[in-house]
């Protein structure tokens, strides 16, 4: 598990959520990613908002910042290769307890694909922001996020 017990003589106050929003590879459609960041926010999570970088590099980011999740956000081809890397990245770096979210513009087909992956949600252009809010919020069990998204 990674390191989120308090610290001794510090009530046992639950943490905040922790999300690293990324753009795995070179894909340069950045907006839906800074909405879903600043909704996330917004709702009293930190969000570490890692711009784009290789399956690699982002594996290595979300262990260093003890993240709870990782949002994908993707919207060039390519997705399943990536996504299968990150996947396979957390399981080598034992750390397939970090949840992942994927979004973006993603063929119906592929979603089944992704979950098999091992992804736990696929969010498609036109999700309500609060429903990821409170998807994240759900499934993140023993931290919080303190307000509702303002969106």
């Amino acid at each position: 598990m990674k390191g989120n017990a308090p610290k001794q003589g510090r009530a046992a106050e639950p943490r905040r959520i922790r999300v690293l929003m990324v753009k795995p590879g070179i894909d340069g459609h950045w907006r839906g990613a800074m909405v879903v960041s600043m909704a996330l926010r917004d709702a009293g999570m930190e969000v570490i908002y890692g711009g784009n970088q290789p399956p690699e590099a982002l594996v290595n980011a979300a262990i260093q910042e003890d993240v709870d999740v990782i949002g994908l956000s993707l919207y060039a081809a390519g997705h399943l290769q990536l996504v299968a890397a990150v996947m396979e990245g957390l399981k080598v770096q034992q750390a397939a307890d970090i949840l992942v979210v994927v979004g973006g513009t993603i063929p119906q087909a592929d979603i089944p694909r992704l979950k098999a992956l091992g992804v736990a949600e696929v969010f498609l252009p036109g999700t309500p922001l609060d429903e990821i809010v409170r998807y994240i919020a759900e499934h993140v069990p023993g931290k919080t996020s303190t307000q509702s998204p303002s969106s």
